[in-house]
């Protein structure tokens, strides 16, 4: 498939959503579906590993392939089984995080973009660095796969940077889970197999690929060099796996380097800022809250100014489409009155409203082209 061409998520099909469930439905947790048809592939495994490599979408697996043997040899049929599945909508962290941790599309749980304005306010939650406000129980309010394991007797674990535990993000993807530490690669590893001989559901979470592209380009020297540590994560864990057990691999989205050209910066026109009374979202997706009068206004102006490089509409327009699953009354409002939905190899960035690395970078994700939406389910069995 061409990677710039548009791809829907494909819930309760082949979607990140579909994993958790899956698992706990092979792990023999009642009531639990299997969309993905893992039982007949994990028969007789009794615990499984679960990680999620951040920013590794399918389409990258290619280039990481010369420095991650493993993943070569996995994605090869050669060491295990290879598919590509989807994350949700928008493509990016928070969202896929919490679609992975609770299985439901992001309209279901809630937290449908990377920065969200919380209705009533003129405040805009940053999902990374969100703590206590708005209460995660609130604001994410599904039963997490986590808890379901947790009640069914898998005391399941989470292992992850210590400095995310007891945010915002944490207690709204993975409440229900024990906490284990683990930063780079070798000490996830390590936390993950010490914990597996008691916990029969183990997660792990690695960001250093994403960061390598967000700040460095797909493909480049640091790139590389996050993609061989991913790379070993997963040799660890295979080498140490029980025999009873199996490991998946999974990301949150892919990534596109953006060239410096195809870069527009809301706040440097007014044609874009007028009528816009809050921005949220990120470079690829933007949520625009109007003024009281303005919608249309704004829609016309923007459809005017980005043409072809983008897909501007109304919020029941972008609902309409199916891209964040159904979405109850009490999320709507989250999305912008306006969703703009970059097409191609554009972004558009918020100079004003955002820190400047966001600016700076060189790889983005969070549209709906295949190279950020589609992404690996490899599964290995010991």
């Amino acid at each position: 498939m061409d990677p710039l061409s548009s791809v829907r998520p494909r819930y309760g099909r082949g979607s990140l959503a579909d994993v958790m469930p899956s698992v706990l439905h092979a792990l023999g947790v009642p009531g639990e579906p299997d969309p993905l048809g893992l039982a007949p592939l994990l028969d007789g495994v009794r615990r499984i590993a679960v990680v999620l490599i951040d920013g590794l979408g399918w389409h990258q697996l290619a280039t990481a392939a010369p420095h991650a043997p493993t993943i070569a040899d996995i994605a090869g049929g050669r060491l295990g089984t290879a598919r590509a599945i989807t994350a949700g909508f928008p493509s990016t962290t928070p969202v896929s995080l919490v679609t992975l941790g609770t299985g439901a599309a992001p309209g279901r749980h809630g937290i449908v973009g990377f920065t969200l304005n919380r209705p009533g306010t003129d405040r805009v939650v940053n999902h990374l660095s969100w703590t206590d406000e708005p209460d995660p129980a609130d604001w994410q309010p599904l039963p997490t796969a986590f808890t379901r394991a947790q009640e069914a007797g898998l005391d399941p674990m989470v292992v992850t940077n210590p400095a995310f535990n007891g945010s915002g993000l944490t207690r709204s993807a993975y409440r229900g889970a024990r906490f284990g530490p683990g930063v780079a690669a070798d000490a996830i590893a390590a936390e993950m197999l010490a914990a597996l001989p008691d916990s029969r559901l183990v997660y792990g979470y690695l960001p250093d690929v994403d960061r390598a592209g967000h700040y460095f380009g797909i493909g480049s020297a640091q790139w590389s060099t996050a993609a061989a540590d991913a790379d070993r994560l997963l040799a660890r864990l295979i080498g140490g796996l029980p025999p009873d057990a199996a490991l998946i691999v999974t990301a949150d989205h892919g990534q596109l380097d953006i060239p410096v050209d195809r870069r527009i910066d809301l706040d440097r026109d007014p044609r874009l800022t007028d009528g816009v009374a809050i921005v949220a979202g990120e470079p690829r997706v933007r949520y625009l809250h109007t003024v009281p009068g303005a919608q249309q206004d704004v829609l016309s102006a923007w459809r005017g100014l980005l043409g072809d490089g983008a897909w501007v509409a109304t919020r029941d327009e972008a609902v309409a489409t199916g891209w964040f699953g159904p979405v109850p009354d009490s999320h709507l409002s989250r999305i912008g009155d306006v969703v703009v939905v970059c097409r191609e190899r554009w972004v558009v960035l918020a100079s004003a409203h955002e820190p400047p690395i966001l600016s700076d970078m060189i790889a983005y994700h969070g549209s709906n082209t295949a190279a950020e939406m589609e992404i690996p389910l490899l599964i290995v069995r010991r």
